[in-house]
């Protein structure tokens, strides 16, 4: 009979469970879609259309693009309460805080522009 992870990580002992779990925890952290950051949030999609000022339908195609504007990422992520940062990594050395990039003014910092709102649409 197979073994199954449950019955694996129960005869780990707690600490090393414990060790276990939170790199799980940390690699899951890792990478999330747009769409598992909102519902790590707890915000539907309707609540993100209200935070964006756009339509739902929106939000559910700004999920599913692969290819998106800094500044339209970086307005969803201010919505959700957090803070966008673009990171370089290269292999020779430490990974590097790109600046300039995403400043928005702090006043409409979570409204997506004109010009995103109209790229969505499409």
């Amino acid at each position: 009979m197979a073994t199954t992870l449950k019955t694996t990580m129960d005869r780990l002992p707690a600490e090393r469970r414990r060790r276990v779990e939170a790199r799980a925890e940390a690699l899951i952290a890792e990478e999330m879609t747009l769409r598992d950051l909102r519902k790590a949030r707890n915000l539907t999609q309707d609540r993100m259309a209200e935070l964006l000022d756009i339509g739902q339908d929106g939000v559910s195609r700004l999920e599913q693009r692969s290819n998106l504007l800094l500044s339209t990422l970086r307005s969803y992520v201010t919505a959700m309460g957090g803070r966008l940062e673009l990171i370089a990594s290269f292999p020779d050395r430490p990974p590097v805080v790109v600046s300039g990039l995403t400043a928005l003014p702090e006043d409409d910092s979570h409204e997506m522009s004109k010009s995103d709102q109209d790229v969505e649409e499409q």
